[in-house]
Order: structure tokens, then C-alpha cells, then sequence
């Protein structure tokens, strides 16, 4: 109780150092809201179980069901893997020889379009992790200044101020280090992810390419 007390009381303007605890609580903020906003964005709306699905396509194409391929990949919605995929199979079913050039500019184009996507903003939570680790110090120094200053000052005032300034120390270390470390393990989460799903892209789709060359 009394350590949520000196932390709701470090934002006040009255206390050194409130506006180093300001900026540490903004990326906090920004921290929670890229990584929720990525997580979902990665590990619910753009994965999917690649063996299992490019199984089912691969069947479909041996099988010259071209049409229900594309409408298997259509149904999977906005997922990275079956946006490439349904380019591919696009660009196979136009003309009656597959031209594997035409097909590997249309996975390569799909491919420009999602990888955008995917590693949209995550970069940021490794700048946050940065920043407020530097935020953090800079209100440890600020905190040691008041402390050491408090040297020069004689009787109770001393004291006072000297508390304050290591209270003031080890409040933005302390806080800093509590966005920092989330924010770093997140984003080795969601960049991790990230690759694997590109590296499915492209495992996948030079697959489905060498697959549709050789079944017209």
C-alpha cells in the first residue's frame, strides 16, 4: 500500500522528477496498445496453420481443382499465407500454360503487399524499450543530484531532501525497467512470429509454384 502511495504521489508537480514519471507512464501507455493492437493483428488474424492448409491446396491442385483451391484460400479471409497463395493460383488459372514467371512476380507482388503489414509499428516496441530504460536514468541522475546536493544543506532539511532524492532514483529506475522489460520481450514475441510467417510465405508459395508448373 504504502509503495503504490509513493508511486501515485511521484506524478505529483510537487515531487522532483513527476515529469520523468509522466513520460515513463506515456510509454507505458503506447507500449500495451502497439502490442495488443500487433499480437492481434499477428497471432489471430494472420496465422494459420500452414502444413495443415497448403495440404489441403496442394490436394486440390494435383487434382486440378484450381477454382476450389481459390475459394478454400478465399475462405480463410485476410490471412497472410492464403493471400499469397490466392495470387498464385490466380495467375495460374488465367491461361491454359502456366507461365512460371507471371506466377513468381504475382507471389513476389503479394508478398510486397503483406510483409508491410506484418511488421507494421512492432519496431516501436523495441524504441520504447529504449527509451524508457534511458527515461528511467536520466530520473535516477536527476534523483542523485538532489541527493548529493541535499550534502551542502545542515539539519532536518538534509535529511528531507535526501530521501527525497533517492526516492526519486529509484522510482524511475524502478519504472522504466517495469515498461522496458515487457516491451523487450514482446517484441522478440511478435518480431519471432512475424518471421515464421514470412519464412511460410516463402517456403510455401515456392512450393506451390514448382506444384503448378508441373500440373498443366
Amino acid at each position: 500500500m504504502e509503495s503504490f502511495q509513493a508511486f501515485v504521489k511521484a506524478f505529483s508537480p510537487g515531487v522532483g522528477g513527476y515529469l520523468f514519471m509522466w513520460a515513463i507512464l506515456f510509454f507505458f501507455v503506447l507500449m500495451v496498445a502497439i502490442a495488443a493492437e500487433r499480437m492481434y493483428y499477428i497471432l489471430v488474424r494472420s496465422n494459420i496453420n500452414a502444413s495443415r492448409f497448403m495440404a489441403e491446396i496442394r490436394k486440390l491442385v494435383i487434382n486440378g481443382d484450381i477454382k476450389k483451391a481459390m475459394n478454400l484460400c478465399k475462405a480463410a479471409g485476410p490471412k497472410a499465407l492464403p493471400e499469397v497463395t490466392l495470387a498464385a493460383l490466380a495467375e495460374a488459372d488465367k491461361k491454359e500454360f502456366v507461365d512460371y514467371r507471371a506466377i513468381q512476380n504475382a507471389v513476389d507482388e503479394a508478398t510486397l503487399e503483406i510483409i508491410p503489414r506484418l511488421t507494421k509499428r512492432t519496431h516501436y516496441l523495441a524504441m520504447i524499450a529504449n527509451v524508457a530504460t534511458l527515461m528511467g536514468l536520466l530520473g535516477t541522475i536527476f534523483g542523485l543530484i538532489q541527493a548529493f546536493t541535499a550534502v551542502s544543506v545542515s539539519g532536518a532539511e538534509a535529511s528531507s531532501n535526501l530521501a527525497a532524492g533517492i526516492s526519486i532514483a529509484m522510482i524511475t529506475t524502478y519504472w522504466g525497467l517495469v515498461t522496458a522489460i515487457p516491451s523487450i520481450i514482446l517484441y522478440t514475441v511478435i518480431n519471432t512470429k512475424t518471421n515464421s510467417i514470412v519464412d511460410d510465405i516463402d517456403e510455401h508459395s515456392v512450393k506451390l509454384i514448382h506444384l503448378l508448373t508441373g500440373s498443366k
